[in-house]
């Protein structure tokens, strides 16, 4: 389900509020099938990640949709996308990293 939802985030999304760095960290699907989670990483500001969760959330119909004619499921799940902040936590320390070594090495 997460690759196919990528592969759909990547071509068949045309609304602009969702950025184009957009990626599926990973998806939770509840046992039932019923729902699942979505956890979304978006490189970019803070507006640029609130606009994408929204054009996200008002495209799940065709996501869904989508998904449905891809996955062979009884159920396709309702999605709830949820922004995932740990790459951009990732990058953040990194950098920190760097800045403390290039700071003991002069």
């Amino acid at each position: 389900m997460q690759r196919e939802l990528s592969s759909i985030l990547q071509s068949g999304i045309k609304d602009p509020r969702v950025a184009p760095w957009t990626s599926v960290v990973a998806v939770e699907v509840a046992p039932d099938l019923k729902t699942s989670k979505a956890y979304i990483s978006v490189l970019g500001d803070e507006k640029a990640q609130e606009d994408t969760i929204k054009g996200l959330q008002s495209a799940e119909g065709y996501i869904r949709r989508e998904l449905a004619r891809t996955l062979n499921m009884r159920n396709t799940p309702e999605i709830r996308f949820v922004l995932d902040q740990s790459i951009e936590y990732g990058v953040n320390m990194s950098k920190k990293i760097d800045e403390v070594t290039r700071d003991l090495k002069e």
